[in-house]
């Protein structure tokens, strides 16, 4: 049988190894350490922003970014629908109740949806301190057209940038957006810390308060002392070291991850898909190709789950995008604000792999294997369009 073909695994080289050799050598390893600080000072570098804070999770990141923006019980937070489960388990940490929200056809939120969203929760006397995008797949979402009108209503943005670390949108970066925005180093993410999270600030006071309460919220006297509940989030000295490293390849991560995707995007005409985030491509987004996520042609004779199976016979992982969290049993009778799209591209959409490390003969059999499963094997003719 063929090697097994990973849909996203890390790609680790000699300078991880020597980075966590160095932590290690430097008896730095519990969750404090100048590996630790350094990651925090190069994250925020490269991001933009004034603060970060490393955590165990995304999650977490997320976690606490709500609980500093003051969300509690009774609060509804608009959120996409469209997203991993997360996203909304942060929200349900804080007793607040998700309202889901779907997309556009690139999968992120459709911004008009939002707002109409928040005009009829606060309509209906809810309050809405915050809403929540998630930036699919490595695509920024709409901000342009989302961050001043949630301003005008007096909600602020926290955005789940966990899966697109490295985009742009109109020259911004993803994790710059709104009042704070989390980052994922999940095993599978474009950089890895094996497990790991960031928060993401230019607020300096929510920066320091989420440090506060990610280590125990412990109070400066000279013993074990707490006023409230805390939480043992904090990153080690010896993953941020692997993060370090990580982030120093992160540009030729994105570039081979891009190289992929472009691969799959030019076998899309023959074989009968496209990729998700290709409609509109538009020159302002810089996606980070992440995950590259095909959607199948609504005549397309199979469906992802066939997709999926004839892969995995060839030994190739693929997966389902993410099953819209208003269809999940966790969110039975959830508020929505729907239009169809999300459970669209969940009936119609494959996700491929894309990892950094994949060799060039490892997407040919990825390719060769759609076009056997999407075509019976035959090159299927494109018309060609003239232009002038």
């Amino acid at each position: 049988m063929n090697s097994r073909i990973l849909l996203s695994q890390a790609t680790v080289t000699e300078t991880e190894e020597n980075a966590v050799l160095r932590a290690l050598r430097s008896g730095w390893v519990a969750p404090v350490g100048p590996e630790l600080e350094a990651f925090e000072k190069e994250m925020a570098e490269r991001t933009g922003v004034s603060h970060a804070l490393a955590l165990s999770s995304g999650t977490a990141a997320l976690h606490l970014a709500l609980l500093r923006m003051g969300v509690g019980p009774g609060d509804r937070i608009p959120v996409p629908t469209l997203t991993f489960v997360a996203t909304t388990n942060a929200i349900a940490y804080t007793g607040a109740t998700p309202v889901f929200v779907d997309c556009l056809p690139d999968g992120n939120i459709d911004p008009v949806l939002l707002l109409h969203s928040i005009d009829t929760l606060q309509a209906a006397g809810h309050r809405v301190p915050v809403a929540i995008t998630v930036d699919l797949m490595g695509r920024c979402a709409n901000y342009q057209e989302i961050e001043a009108p949630l301003q005008e209503r007096g909600v602020e943005l926290l955005a789940d940038a966990a899966e697109s670390l490295g985009a742009t949108l109109n020259g911004r970066a993803a994790g710059s957006f709104g009042k704070a925005a989390a980052i994922s180093f999940n095993g599978n993410k474009i950089m890895t810390t094996s497990g790991g999270g960031m928060l993401l600030s230019n607020d300096a006071e929510l920066i320091d308060t989420a440090r506060y309460l990610s280590t125990q919220a412990r109070q400066p006297a000279p013993w074990y002392q707490h006023t409230e509940i805390g939480y043992n989030y904090r990153l080690s000295n010896i993953l941020a070291a692997l993060g370090r490293a990580q982030l120093g390849r992160l540009d030729q991560l994105i570039q081979r991850r891009t190289e992929i995707r472009d691969r799959y995007a030019e076998a899309g005409g023959e074989l009968g898909y496209r990729l998700l985030g290709d409609v509109p491509e538009t020159a302002e987004h810089r996606e980070n190709a992440w995950l590259s996520t095909i959607v199948l042609d609504e005549a397309s004779p199979v469906t992802p789950s066939e997709v999926i199976k004839a892969l995995e016979q060839e030994n190739i992982e693929a997966r389902h995008i993410w099953k819209p969290m208003h269809l999940q049993p966790l969110h039975a009778g959830s508020l929505g604000f729907l239009n169809g799209v999300s459970e669209d591209l969940f009936a119609r959409s494959v996700t491929l792999p894309s990892g950094a490390g994949l060799s060039e003969s490892d997407i040919e059999r990825v390719i060769d294997s759609l076009r056997r499963l999407l075509t019976g094997g035959r090159r299927r003719q494109v018309a060609a369009v003239r232009v002038g």
